[in-house]
């Protein structure tokens, strides 16, 4: 008999109430077998009064903490609730919902799938054509596994993998914490394709900032 695995999405939301109700009723439309949970990250708009009249389940920080600490709380809520496996989802709308029968239809091809965009240069931006390309090859080399996309919050990864994650941090470079040690512990890596969405949204990273998180942890890693 075939089993479904159970399957959890998992929205990280930062002053996100603008796109919420388009999103999760795109989630519902594509995925209605999995449940969604909503981490409000100490949003100063009005995303909590959106989740509230959704009646989407949440978890909701007092203050912003970072998209890291967002997905540990909800990687924790997936793994003490027997999920097999969380797909994550910017709440932005720059994640095609449509894609996700295709992550779940792929969910045992590898114990961790990633979103992979097409590096458009008429739709991706030059800074982030550039730091996407490095990151991602600095990652495929120590983390021992074949990265395109490594930018993409875009991803199923099977709660199996992250009960064997120590990941520390919270702000955007926890995502790739999450790629060298999922590298390191030998699981598997696979891709499926996704579009390339950059119009409508704002972006919250900060480049230096964030390059600066990402070469501590290249140096974590060397002494990993």
């Amino acid at each position: 008999m075939l089993i479904t695995p159970r399957i959890m999405i998992l929205v990280p939301a930062y002053n996100a109430a603008a796109y919420l109700p388009e999103l999760l009723e795109r989630i519902k439309t594509q995925a209605a077998q999995a449940d969604v949970l909503v981490i409000n990250d100490g949003s100063s708009d009005w995303t909590a009064d959106v989740i509230r009249t959704l009646g989407c389940p949440y978890i909701a920080f007092p203050d912003n903490r970072g998209k890291g600490a967002a997905l540990k709380a909800g990687f924790a809520h997936a793994i003490n609730n027997r999920y097999d496996a969380v797909i994550t989802i910017d709440a932005d709308l720059q994640h095609r919902p449509e894609h996700l029968p295709q992550f779940c239809a792929d969910f045992d091809r590898a114990d961790l799938l990633i979103g992979t965009r097409t590096i458009d240069p008429h739709i991706m931006p030059f800074e982030r054509r550039l730091t996407n390309n490095l990151t991602s090859l600095i990652i495929s080399i120590f983390g021992s596994m074949r990265i395109r996309d490594s930018q993409s919050g875009y991803r199923l990864i099977k709660t199996a993998v992250l009960r064997q994650l120590c990941l520390t941090s919270v702000r955007y470079d926890m995502e790739s914490e999450m790629l060298f040690q999922t590298g390191y512990l030998g699981f598997t890596a696979g891709e499926v394709p996704i579009a390339t969405v950059y119009a409508g949204s704002r972006s919250f990273i900060n480049p230096f900032k964030d390059t600066t998180r990402f070469v501590r942890q290249i140096w974590r890693r060397l002494w990993y």
